[in-house]
């Protein structure tokens, strides 16, 4: 399957309220920027966030060094169209995680319903890779996934389920899990998908 092209799609033939991750307050990502205490002048990077409302809430607060990164243009489209004016103030960035190569440290990387798409183990490292290589030391890496009692898949593809303790071994390398819990998500079809949700801190390389 052609992923890039199957998300393009996604984008162009349905309304933001027709599909499931829709969250027209993301709350949980929000008391999370405050229980973190991200700074306003912090780097954050929102992986997989289409055009959800995250960054349209980041804006509003006032922070100021902010990247959206997605693999579907017309999500990215739709997000710019949406902010108007204010898309300037954003860093846009259409790339399939896998492939991406930061060339920045971000303070805050945040990942609700991106990573767990990943079940090959190839891409898996890939995307620790890119963390590893993209979050500055002691910085903050929020992963949200459909937990073990949450869907096997989500828009017609198969994904990989979570607990916390398994989320926290996967990143365990490189970071320290400071936080995490399992929430429902309340769909726009009335029904609930269970995440999980794990907090972690980038461990300070200490030199010898």
């Amino acid at each position: 399957m052609n992923k890039e092209k199957h998300w393009e799609n996604i984008y162009k033939t349905k309304e933001l309220t027709e599909v499931s991750w829709y969250e027209p307050v993301p709350q949980i990502s929000l008391n999370l920027l405050k229980n973190c205490e991200v700074p306003f002048d912090a780097k954050i990077i929102d992986v997989g966030g289409g055009d959800s409302f995250f960054v349209d809430n980041l804006l509003k607060l006032g922070y100021l060094d902010i990247t959206v990164l997605d693999i579907s243009s017309e999500a990215i489209l739709r997000a710019k169209k949406r902010l108007e004016g204010k898309a300037q103030k954003v860093n846009w960035i259409v790339s399939d995680i896998i492939d991406f190569k930061p060339d920045s440290k971000y303070d805050f990387w945040y990942d609700r319903a991106a990573f767990h798409f990943l079940t090959d183990e190839d891409n898996i490292k890939k995307y620790l890779e890119a963390v590893k290589q993209g979050v500055s030391d002691n910085g903050i890496l929020v992963i949200g996934t459909f937990s073990e009692d949450g869907p096997t898949k989500c828009s017609g593809i198969e994904v990989k389920q979570y607990s916390e303790t398994s989320l926290k071994e996967q990143f365990s390398t490189d970071f320290e899990m400071i936080d995490s819990f399992t929430i429902d998500h309340k769909t726009p079809f009335e029904t609930f998908q269970n995440f999980a949700y794990g907090v972690f801190k980038k461990r300070t390389l200490i030199s010898l």
